[in-house]
């Protein structure tokens, strides 16, 4: 059965009323496709179908809503409705929920929690946005060295139903210092009376909890983790990162590079879901920039108009310079910034990437130039000097395009500013302006115009 084909029918039960029938077809989903069928009904049976779920699979289902659904059925439930809702949630999707909602409606969750998750949830908000200490959860199995494995394993039978993970657990002392990891599988795969400290694995792969977002999603990459452990600065664990939570960070990470590499300020809310007054707002300042940069491309033809007014034929070789210059600038950059976004360049790599691009721009320049020299022999014979004008030009033009557009990218890196503004609009803007001053300063000189 597919997606539309199973929301068809629960629609038919929902319309006529057949709510057993309906709970029955609900509880047999994944709690991802309950969500999804929530969103796709109007508002007054949102609150029907979410009320008729089990308990165990409601929190769940609730984490998967949009923020906008959320804030829907929270104004619509109980006190004592939102306290089962918030204990039930994990604590980093209950942040997730509470960085999203009005005050007024936070003010109100809070209150329903009860003291503890209160202050767990408060002590959470309190990390710096987009840190690690931010995104993580504080529900995880922390077992002592000491410990046999068959302790270790009661232990986690008796405490791990309402845990993100149990695949992967950490050892601490008892001011929870972190002193290893064990994974699951070592456990079942040693005897009873092993200690977890002949076991454990010493050598942590940790975050601390004011480490960028970024920097944690990255060495989830790297080192391929379904689960990283969080500690503060005297190295005591408060909560772990899971993959999925990881994934989200990229995904946003992600869009907001594209964003910027599109020349818009970066948004929170998905495109469908965002004013057209934000949309525009997120879009004006980098336009206004690039209006005002390629300002200089006209102060540049304004100062070399004599020579295409001698010699009107320059002008139609200027659009062909200046895409090619922007197309080979643009495909540096995005490769150097792929590259430094997934860790494998870093900013001591400089010399290497100038090195590299300047070769790899020699022999692209070289080969652009040779198909243009026959293109412009065939079609202007006779006219020698204006194609070793155009051609010269075409080959300094990918040289210093390829080179800026490697270059710029680490350039804001090394200033601490994100490498994704060093993208294709403003590359375009900045090889333009230099591959007219090239152009015309060579005609000037190869043609005495």
């Amino acid at each position: 059965m597919t997606e539309n084909t199973g929301f068809e029918y629960l629609i038919s039960l929902l319309e006529g009323r057949k709510f057993a029938k309906l709970k029955e077809s609900l509880v047999k989903l994944n709690e991802v496709d309950i969500a999804s069928f929530i969103c796709e009904i109007d508002e007054e049976n949102r609150l029907i179908v979410y009320r008729m779920l089990p308990k165990d699979i409601s929190a769940d289902v609730f984490s998967n809503l949009p923020i906008e659904v959320q804030h829907f059925i929270i104004k619509g439930i109980s006190d004592k409705e939102v306290s089962l809702i918030i204990e039930d949630l994990f604590v980093d999707d209950a942040i997730d929920m509470l960085e999203e909602l009005p005050a007024t409606v936070v003010k109100r969750v809070l209150k329903a929690a009860n003291p503890d998750t209160r202050e767990l949830i408060n002590r959470f908000l309190k990390y710096p946005e987009n840190s690690a200490g931010s995104v993580m959860t504080a529900e995880y199995i922390a077992l002592k060295k000491h410990m046999t494995v068959e302790q270790a394993i009661g232990y986690i039978r008796k405490n791990g139903v309402d845990k993100e993970t149990i695949y992967t657990c950490y050892v601490t002392n008892d001011t929870r210092v972190l002193e290893g990891v064990v994974s699951f599988r070592e456990l079942i795969m040693n005897s009873y009376e092993t200690t977890l400290e002949e076991i454990m694995d010493t050598n942590v792969i940790k975050a601390v909890t004011t480490d960028d977002q970024e920097e944690v999603s990255t060495a989830f990459n790297k080192y391929d983790l379904i689960a990283m452990p969080v500690v503060d600065k005297e190295d005591r664990l408060v909560g772990i990162i899971t993959v999925d939570d990881a994934v989200d960070v990229m995904e946003q990470e992600a869009t907001e590079d594209f964003e910027k590499m599109a020349a818009m300020l970066p948004s929170e809310k998905p495109y469908l879901k965002t004013g057209v007054l934000r949309l525009a707002a997120n879009r004006i300042p980098w336009l206004l920039v690039l209006m005002i940069g390629s300002m200089f491309t006209g102060g540049i033809l304004s100062v070399y108009e004599n020579a295409f007014a001698a010699l009107p034929i320059l002008v139609t070789f200027i659009t062909m310079l200046t895409d090619t210059g922007g197309n080979a600038g643009s495909q540096s950059s995005t490769m150097i910034i792929r590259g430094m976004a997934v860790g494998e360049i870093k900013e001591r790599d400089f010399p290497r990437v100038l090195w590299k691009e300047f070769r790899v721009a020699l022999i692209c320049g070289a080969a652009l130039g040779a198909v243009n020299f026959v293109r412009l022999e065939i079609m202007n014979p006779g006219n020698t000097l204006i194609i070793l004008t155009v051609v010269i030009s075409l080959y300094i033009t990918v040289i210093l395009a390829k080179t800026i557009g490697g270059l710029l990218p680490m350039a804001a890196k090394a200033l601490k500013l994100d490498p994704a503004i060093m993208a294709s609009p403003l590359i375009t803007t900045i090889v333009d302006a230099v591959s007219l001053a090239v152009y015309f300063r060579l005609a000037v000189m190869l043609l005495n115009i």
